[in-house]
């Protein structure tokens, strides 16, 4: 590897170009090249962020120690194979496939290959969620709303696969225990897809998650609960701040403790830019991802049943 990581990001569409934005910001990772099948829009970021432009994203394999791959989900696989085969580190963006034996295909091809193999489950790089993540415990009751406007450029997708997901991913990495029982009911508004839905997810630890998305909503509200022995915490996504409330010491003369309520002063910033020096940092390191590719087939084959759970009660 050379001193700095040579990297390059495939398909620079909207949030691709992100990508390249700040990969290009990073000190000591090299933007080798953008790769688009839109030549123009390929030949526009690469002289945006001073890289070389390409059409047929191969080209860059010899090139790159490192890619982001932000393509649509549907061509997953296909991408992606080539620079695993050939041992390229690879931040595949979340879900890992369209389907569960495609993911299954990617994860083992990196794991065969001894290629780190990062998914692109932006939210667990809230600097609110990792703050949470270390203090919530053992959790007993976990509530998750997400809920949006309807945005067409994501209306290809189901809101399971597009937007719970996320949610699914951050449950599944709070609760160490295996899953029991999953229940689902939900419904297409304004497209032929399943525009909001709810889950119920039961593990054998007795741990119970209800996990709502909608893409449908008025107005974004995006907000995690856990409830815990003798505490319940909230955050809210988008200030990343995490509200506690729990009980003081009870006191001397007996009686009910009070309750006190606080604030965790979590310091904010862009996930996206976390998630990118994160994995720039792993394949530096040759350490294992905060998301791994287990971590998105997990939370990919937990989504898969909850379509299924709710297509099966539309039928």
């Amino acid at each position: 590897m050379s001193a700095r990581l040579r990297v390059g990001v495939v398909g620079v569409g909207y949030l691709g170009r992100l990508h390249a934005k700040i990969y290009a910001s990073i000190p000591d990772v090299e933007l080798i090249g953008v790769a688009d099948i839109n030549a123009d829009t390929a030949a526009e970021i690469a002289a945006a962020y001073q890289c070389t432009a390409y059409v047929d994203c191969r080209e860059l394999l010899p090139r790159v120690d490192a890619v982001s791959i932000v393509v649509p989900t549907s061509v997953h696989r296909q991408v992606a194979e080539p620079f695993l085969q050939n041992g390229v580190h690879m931040l595949l963006e979340k879900p890992v496939a369209s389907t569960v034996a495609d993911a299954q295909a990617i994860v083992e091809l990196a794991e065969r290959t001894d290629t780190i193999l990062q998914i692109g489950h932006l939210e667990r790089f809230n600097a609110g969620v990792m703050a949470l993540a270390e203090r919530v415990g053992v959790p007993r009751f976990i509530e998750v709303h997400r809920l949006g406007t309807f945005v067409e450029r994501a209306s290809d997708v189901d809101v399971v696969t597009d937007l719970m997901i996320h949610d699914i991913d951050i449950v599944l990495s709070l609760v160490k225990s295996p899953l029991r029982y999953i229940s689902a009911v939900g419904s297409s508004v304004v497209t032929t897809h399943i525009d909001i839905a709810n889950a119920r997810l039961e593990f054998t630890n007795g741990t119970v998650a209800n996990v709502t998305a909608s893409r449908v909503s008025n107005k974004r509200f995006r907000r995690i609960r856990v409830f815990s022995e003798n505490q319940y915490q909230a955050l809210n996504f988008a200030d990343q701040q995490i509200d506690i409330v729990r009980p003081a010491s009870p006191p001397s003369d007996g009686g009910f403790p009070e309750i006190i309520s606080e604030r965790v002063q979590v310091e904010p910033r862009p996930p996206l830019d976390a998630e990118l020096e994160h994995f720039s940092a792993t394949v530096r390191n040759g350490a294992q991802p905060l998301v791994n590719g287990r971590d998105g087939l997990a939370a990919l084959e937990v989504a898969a049943q909850v379509r299924d759970k709710i297509q099966s009660c539309l039928n």
